[in-house]
């Protein structure tokens, strides 16, 4: 048995855990070398809250992942637990049976994870499997639990007939969503041989009590670590589709059991957008329990080709501690900035530490914001997929409809929204980004803007765009363009576009100007006093805007 338990102490090289391919984008296995980098930051914590003491020679605490993929954090925490306690328990096998017995505990999220985490702590697929590396468990699943577990279908509009388990006619409701996680019936509703991704750990109403009857005792974890699934496709409709985010069900969950320390790595889209994540952002801003975060602009830096747009970060919530947080910006993965800050600074998280002084310094004119003139989504009515005729003969008070087709004839009866803007002047902006994704491109700058330009009176734009205006003359129109394109405006809405996405609040922080005269950077500069090496931050980060429709 001892010689089973020295498999935890061997070289892995190669570590099979950074080959294994990535189930999907909702679901990413992390890297071991980024397990670890979260690792240190959890010992690095408990240390300075605990007289400086190891968190890997106290042979008390309790560890889970409670979404566990590959098993890679649990394996790590293995590996460390193994020395960390040497002098208190000498003899390895015995130290390897408590630690995998009492301190270990994980939740998979698929039974294909739960195979392989049992395989990446136990070094069996079955933890009482004749190769496991301890013989204290009496079934299978170790502390490393799956169970396949059904959606909570609820609001199903439409009825279809069928039978239930006993043969006898019933009618069936369909067309629901999940009351725990909002996930689509129509999609995620499978037959017993397939996954349904209702994932335990968040289709409960208590955590502690499932808990509690899953690994058959109460018990209080010291540490929770982990990365949980990022999104649910929402499905349905002639829309693309949509992803639902859901990590933030977990980061709540997780809280809700109170450990003396947390930390995740899960998406940053949560810093200034995500579907339905407002009241999560205002959760995570006001904590001041959240000693650390580390921020990947780019998640290439991490997971590679199959990282969520707009970049990832991890978080360490330390209950011991409150006060401001320790905001690590990273550049290609390297740290390049450690600032102490308060995340409520602003509605938004800026990801960008130096940037925070010009925003600053911008908000001492107390000007309105650019937003008000940026139109909600959809500004006039028509769909992405809204198209015209190519010339308006025939068509009964025709009006211009732009759209990624082009240039095409509408009639205006089919206008829903802003009526009084559409014989007036006004922008037309891309609600797409120029970037991939919202990431830079290789030289490391943005553009941001990937179309605005002037439309005259008598034009609309389908839900591609946004409309900017309305202005009562051309000359307003085309200096509020020559604003837009200077690197000042696109700097400011970099900090809050994390995603390819731009929206009405992408243009939060840029203040509204007099729109009779034109703007240039070298003005703009000058207005808000900005130093040499403010400036040098924003020309290095945002590229000289040449439009196609100039």
């Amino acid at each position: 048995m001892a010689t089973k338990a020295s498999f935890l102490m061997r070289n892995r090289n190669p570590d099979v855990l950074n080959s294994i391919a990535n189930l999907s984008n909702d679901e990413v296995f992390t890297p071991p070398d980024f397990a670890n980098r979260m690792l240190d930051t959890v010992a690095e914590s408990w240390a300075s809250s605990n007289d400086g003491a190891n968190i890997w020679a106290n042979s008390t605490l309790k560890f889970l992942d409670p979404f566990t993929k590959s098993g890679v954090f649990l394996r790590e925490i293995v590996s460390r637990l193994t020395k960390g306690l040497e002098s208190e328990i000498p003899d390895l096998q015995t130290r390897v049976d408590h630690i995998l017995t009492d301190q270990i505990y994980g939740v998979a999220t698929t039974t294909l994870t739960s195979l392989v985490a049992r395989r990446s702590v136990y070094c069996s697929k079955a933890a009482n499997g004749k190769h496991s590396i301890t013989q204290k468990f009496k079934d299978k699943t170790g502390n490393i639990w799956f169970e396949r577990l059904n959606h909570a279908w609820a609001g199903g509009q439409r009825g279809v007939l069928t039978a239930d388990a006993a043969g006898q006619s019933i009618t069936k409701k369909l067309g629901g969503k999940c009351k725990f996680c909002g996930a689509s019936q129509d999609e995620y509703e499978r037959s017993e041989d397939l996954e349904t991704h209702a994932y335990g750990f968040i289709h409960n109403d208590d955590p502690n009590a499932w808990l509690t009857e899953i690994f058959g005792e109460e018990m209080q974890f010291d540490v929770i670590i982990g990365n949980p699934p990022y999104q649910l496709g929402t499905g349905g409709g002639t829309q693309t589709k949509q992803a639902k985010p859901i990590y933030h069900l977990f980061v709540r969950q997780a809280k809700a059991l109170s450990p003396r320390m947390l930390c995740l790595v899960i998406p940053s889209r949560w810093f200034s957008g995500g579907m339905g994540l407002d009241q999560f952002r205002s959760e995570m801003i006001h904590d001041s329990n959240i000693k650390t975060l580390v921020d990947f602009p780019d998640s290439r830096d991490v997971f590679g080709d199959m990282g969520p747009a707009g970049g990832v970060q991890y978080f360490l919530k330390d209950s011991q501690y409150d006060g401001p947080c320790e905001f690590v910006a990273t550049k290609n993965g390297t740290p390049v900035s450690r600032v102490s800050r308060f995340l409520n600074e602003f509605s938004t998280v800026i990801r960008d530490n130096s940037a925070i002084d010009i925003v600053n310094q911008i908000g001492t004119h107390s000007e309105a914001s650019f937003s008000k003139f940026v139109s909600p989504v959809s500004p006039f009515g028509f769909s992405t997929a809204a198209r015209g005729l190519i010339d308006s003969g025939g068509i009964a008070d025709p009006i211009i409809l732009r759209s990624v087709a082009g240039r095409e004839w509408v009639p205006r009866s089919k206008v829903l929204k802003n009526l009084d803007a559409v014989d007036m002047w006004k922008v037309l902006v891309s609600a797409t980004a120029s970037e991939h994704a919202g990431q830079p491109d290789k030289s490391g700058t943005r553009r941001i803007l990937s179309r605005v330009e002037v439309l005259e009176p008598g034009t609309v734009m389908t839900h591609s765009y946004l409309m900017v205006g309305p202005f009562k003359t051309e000359l307003e129109a085309k200096n509020a363009v020559s604003y837009l394109k200077t690197r000042f405006v696109r700097f400011l809405a970099s900090l809050v576009q994390i995603t390819q996405h731009i929206s009405r609040s992408t243009f939060a922080f840029v203040p509204s100007q007099d729109f009779a005269k034109s703007w240039t950077d070298e003005e703009l500069y000058i207005k808000y006093n900005l130093n040499a090496q403010q400036i040098a931050l924003i020309e290095s980060t945002i590229r000289p805007l040449e439009l196609d429709n100039d």
